[in-house]
């Protein structure tokens, strides 16, 4: 069985993460979110929270697609967290030349720890392309319409959140 693992803060999760789920989905048996705990970033949501909105929009995807889709935080490197779920694949979706650079480090740094676990990435739809977490959540900080890169619940979540 192929596991592949799509980490990330999702804080919160995206239309354009979505599109990488739904396209990585295709690429192995299983696919495992890891959803990063990185207290550094100093998340808007919870890891409850966060953890609870990707598992509604995977499970989505999953009745879509057919696919296994599971949902795990983690608190540990990533290359460690690929090892306890079993995945021999990471996912990483680039939305610009920007995105490349430090995720060349990344690959190179995680084939030194484990040379066993590859790292493919998959650029975002063109749709999607300008849609990061951080500039969703200025938008609806300063009350704009966050709709055209989010689900309906995320908007929700986001409204409720910053009322």
């Amino acid at each position: 069985m192929r596991v592949g693992l799509y980490p990330g803060t999702f804080d919160p999760i995206t239309l354009g993460h979505i599109d990488i789920i739904r396209r990585a989905s295709a690429l192995v048996d299983k696919l495992v979110i890891g959803v990063a705990i990185n207290r550094d970033k100093g998340p808007l949501f919870s890891l409850e929270e966060r953890v609870g909105m990707v598992e509604a929009e995977g499970s989505k995807l999953s009745k879509q697609t057919g696919m296994e889709i599971v949902v795990h935080p983690f608190e540990n490197l990533l290359i460690d967290c690929a090892r306890d779920v079993g995945a021999q694949l990471i996912v990483r979706g680039l939305r610009a030349v920007a995105d490349f650079e430090y995720e060349y480090q990344m690959v190179g740094m995680n084939r030194v720890l484990d040379d066993s676990v590859e790292t493919v990435f998959l650029m975002a739809e063109a749709e999607h392309q300008a849609i990061a977490s951080k500039l969703v959540k200025e938008i609806a900080r300063l009350n704009g319409d966050v709709s055209k890169f989010v689900t309906p619940a995320v908007n929700q979540a986001l409204s409720d959140r910053l009322s």
